[in-house]
């Protein structure tokens, strides 16, 4: 309540601003993108603009009072750019005067949200500018998605990059998307770092809410990530190391202006030496399995992956590309028993290797289009040999594959600035399999799926932004084919205006998702990746849903912001393995619902060259099953109650400082009991909860010019998570084939130590 009438107190208090007041200016040889900072908060507008547009530049103003327009003025005279005034809050900054129609609700609210090159827009989506990115607590570079986990409402529990939860829904509800192409590959190193470099990342742009109607697939969230698509006649190169690989990266103009080629490979390089970072994350991933049980064994692992990239920029109206990416992992261990003459050789090959292709023409300022193919191609392969003199007596095998495809036409007209139309048609073909099989008694340890989807899908949206409120209504339909079914998902954003600091927002959504992940941890011999990804069939497994609605609101003025989102979420028909150990007659696929509300909230100050913010989830997610905890509702396993995180960062001479620090809630887990001879599972599913969990972390970045003549440019980094080295239980689960002769295996993980990581890289 005190909360409440604090923000009350504010609402009421603040004054309309006038756009007439003038304000005392100046500026010498200080770079245009500072500037631009300083003048925001001062006359509280937000420009618009490309990073591209304010590279490098440096403006000088002298000093003297100035409204907005005789300052628009000087800053057209001096920079060389064009200012265009879209309304009282809003500048768009171009290096051409063209006409620009943008509406509304595409619009930036809050520009530096957690750091510079965060920026949260007005349909609530967040674009993220990997470039331009500030400092976070803990990164040295711009880890993909690793920034996005410091967003409210979204944690990894497990601490690592992929295994994200948004707002309560599993991380299998995610839908990652590079270039078009969709990506399963769950990151380097398990997990432990993106898959995706990010130097050759151009923008990311996040959705947890109010989706537009082109996103389907997934039920959480959209992480859609481009790569460098700017054309012109420069030659540019990165290349860059730090505690776990090496990278570079390379740009370079075919055809001037019109087409050019942008490169780039990453590889790791542990098994020339292995760095306290890599040692440091090593031992959290492999811990409780055989490969740290097992000393005396031989672990062979490396992770690469590399881009290609092709623009082509025949004329002003039109663009297209051709980009390739490729991830791969891999892991050999290999064991010969001291005592006897038998070998175990566990050998991993995970993969993603994805295609796309697009044209986008500007018919006109009004109206454009975008077509796009994309092929994706998934693979994971495990076997688990077991050698006897010489001969091969078992071989366990794990498969997984996924074969996706697709095009897509997405038509985008704007006849104004009130208005904004987009419609379109996408067809994708899924094809998933997975097998787990026994070549020494030729028995299936779980029957093999292979399972075949082509979706049709259309989409239509409509914003309309009258000065009292901003509309935007989507509906997308898609019928599953080989499923015999069909999906309508409308989706709802309000926006509304109180005054010039002040906005309430609202949300509304429906979703549907074919595609999930299993977990298999009962099977696995090697305790890594136990996930495998299947389709819907319709029966078994059914088409997941969604409905999600939130209603919040968004205080900003004088570089002081508040951040206010309630939500709830209904998921019906997921599905669970049971396991047979918590349930003797009940060990196949169970369906149920889960129930999700909660609130984020986030307070952010900057004080020009210094940033702070803290941010506070609550999250409560109820799961039902038929046959599962007697029928009665549990919390789930994404249930992390209360989540706080807070950081503060400055800025100064080419140094950049950051100290961050995270509490949450342990997660829920099902307690064992030791009955003597066996455990025994009688309290319930998640009844018990992990200990509280929370670290520090610091990051420092020094940028800077090897010569005022010369382009090269440098940087260098340090980072230190779990400043004070706690370890905390950050997992408890149970692992048994299903045979209750069998014992069970309690599988403990903790969090991350202490660990280091530097950075250097070159620039020219």
């Amino acid at each position: 309540m005190r909360l409440i009438l604090f923000f009350a107190f504010m609402l009421f208090c603040s004054k309309a601003f006038s756009q007439e007041e003038a304000f005392y200016i100046q500026f010498t040889k200080t770079s245009l993108d500072e500037a631009l900072d300083e003048i925001e908060d001062t006359f509280q507008i937000i420009f618009t603009f490309a990073p591209s547009c304010v590279e490098g530049k440096m403006l000088s103003l002298e000093g003297k009072k100035r409204d907005v327009d005789a300052l628009i003025e000087d800053l057209e005279g001096t920079t060389g750019l064009f200012f265009e005034q879209i309304n009282d809050r809003y500048v768009s900054i171009k290096e051409e005067d063209v006409p620009q129609f943008v509406n509304t609700l595409d619009l930036v609210i809050v520009k530096s949200f957690l750091t510079k090159g965060i920026e949260k827009n007005n349909d609530g989506s967040y674009d993220i500018n990997p470039q331009n990115l500030g400092i976070l607590p803990g990164l040295t570079e711009p880890d993909v998605l690793e920034s996005i986990q410091l967003l409210p409402g979204v944690l990894s529990p497990n601490e690592t990059a992929t295994g994200f939860f948004v707002r309560g829904g599993f991380s299998d509800q995610n839908r990652l998307i590079w270039d078009g192409i969709n990506l399963y590959h769950k990151g380097h190193l398990f997990g432990m770092i993106s898959p995706i470099n990010p130097n050759v990342t151009s923008n990311i742009q996040f959705v947890n809410k109010g989706t537009h109607p082109k996103y389907g697939e997934r039920l959480s969230s959209v992480i859609d990530i481009t790569s460098k698509s700017k054309v012109d006649d420069s030659f540019n190169a990165e290349v860059g190391m730090n505690g776990l690989n090496l990278d570079a990266l390379v740009e370079v103009p075919l055809i001037a202006n019109k087409l050019n080629l942008l490169a780039s490979a990453r590889t790791s390089y542990n098994d020339i030496v292995e760095t306290p970072t890599f040692n440091r994350l090593s031992e959290k991933v492999f811990q409780s399995t055989k490969i740290q049980e097992n000393e005396e064994g031989d672990n062979a692992f490396y992770f690469n992956d590399y881009n290609l990239k092709l623009n082509y920029k025949p004329n002003a109206n039109n663009t297209l590309f051709a980009s390739f990416i490729s991830i791969d992992n891999s892991l050999d261990y290999f064991l010969e028993e001291s005592d006897s003459s038998t070998t175990f050789n566990d050998v991993l090959d995970i993969s993603n290797i994805g295609y796309a292709a697009g044209w986008h023409k500007q018919w006109s300022d009004k109206l454009e289009h975008n077509v796009q193919v994309f092929f994706s191609d998934y693979a994971l392969n495990y076997n688990f040999i077991t050698v006897e003199d010489g001969e091969e007596v078992s071989n366990f095998e794990k498969r997984n594959t996924i074969f996706d495809s697709g095009v897509s036409l997405d038509v985008d007209y704007t006849p104004s600035n009130r208005f904004d139309y987009s419609f379109g048609y996408q067809y994708t073909l899924k094809d998933v399999a997975y097998a787990f099989i026994n070549t020494s008694d030729l028995v299936f340890l779980l029957d093999t799926e292979d399972t075949t989807v082509q979706t049709h899908s259309f989409y239509s949206n409509v914003g309309f932004s009258p000065k009292f409120m901003n509309v935007s209504f989507g509906l997308r339909g898609s019928y599953f084919k080989e499923l015999d079914a069909v999906r309508l998902e409308p989706r709802l954003q309000l926006s509304k205006p109180i005054n010039k600091y002040f906005i309430l927002n609202a949300t509304g959504e429906i979703k549907n998702q074919i595609i999930n992940e299993l977990d298999e941890t009962v099977f696995s011999d090697l305790s890594l990746e136990n996930n495998v990804w299947q389709l819907s069939d319709g029966e078994e497994v059914p088409i997941k849903n969604s409905l999600q609605t939130t209603l919040g609101f968004l205080y900003n003025k004088r570089s002081f912001s508040v951040d206010f989102d309630a939500y709830y979420k209904k998921l019906n028909d997921i599905s669970a393995l049971a396991l047979g150990f918590l349930n003797p007659e009940n060990s196949g696929f169970n369906i149920g619902n889960q129930r999700i509300y909660g609130i984020d909230v986030f307070f952010k100050k900057r004080l020009r060259k210094l940033n702070a913010w803290v941010s506070y989830s609550f999250n409560d997610a109820q799961s039902t099953f038929e046959n599962i905890n007697d029928n009665k509702s549990f919390r789930s396993k994404s249930n992390v109650t209360h989540a706080v995180s807070t950081a503060l960062s400055y800025k100064t001479n080419g140094f950049n400082f950051s100290l961050g620090w995270r509490w949450q809630t342990g997660r829920p887990y099902t307690v064992a009991n030791n009955s003597g001879e066996r455990l025994t599972f009688t309290d319930g599913v998640n009844t018990g909860r992990l200990p509280e969990y929370h670290r520090l972390d610091f990051s420092s970045t020094y940028t800077f010019q090897f010569s005022e003549h010369h382009r090269l440019r440098g940087k260098v980094g340090l980072s230190l998570r779990n400043l004070y080295n706690r370890r905390t239980l950050i997992s408890r689960e149970y692992r048994g084939n299903n045979n209750l002769n069998d014992p069970i295996e309690v599988i403990d993980r903790f969090s991350l130590g202490f660990t280091p990581n530097l950075m250097f890289r070159v620039y020219w």
